[in-house]
């Protein structure tokens, strides 16, 4: 039984490395972050289709520039028409204490879309000093 004394993190050990390695890299597939995001959108080079899948009022109250509203809730193959099969969607919400941004992913998944989540939402993107647009 550990004790108060005992080290917390090394109590469980670390990966081997080339499962480390497996597990790192396979993130960046589902996965990527606000600065990145900002900069192919500042960059205009994006090649992805920001949805922010908050509400409607939360959206007007403030998000990210280029981002388009569509609400987890109203992920459906009507609601998606406008972008080709192929298109690569990046999700974000509030941030990590909501779980919009994986129920959206997996509604894009399950239509058969590409999809990434913009990890840290938008308290990451403000936390990163970027600025919202909104009323």
């Amino acid at each position: 039984m550990p004790t108060f004394d005992d080290p917390i993190v090394s109590a469980v050990p670390a990966a081997m490395p080339a499962e480390a390695l497996h597990h790192f890299e396979s993130l960046l597939a589902y996965e990527t972050d606000c600065w990145d995001v900002h900069e192919d959108l500042a960059r205009d080079v994006a090649e992805f289709v920001l949805l922010d899948v908050r509400s409607p009022d939360l959206f007007t109250e403030g998000h990210v520039d280029g981002a388009v509203n569509l609400p987890h809730g109203r992920i459906n193959e009507r609601n998606l028409t406008r972008w080709p099969d192929d298109t690569l969607f990046v999700v974000y919400c509030a941030g990590p204490h909501c779980n919009g941004t994986e129920r959206a992913a997996i509604r894009l998944a399950r239509l058969g879309r590409p999809v990434k989540k913009m990890i840290g939402g938008i308290e990451g993107w403000k936390d990163e000093g970027f600025e919202l647009v909104g009323s």
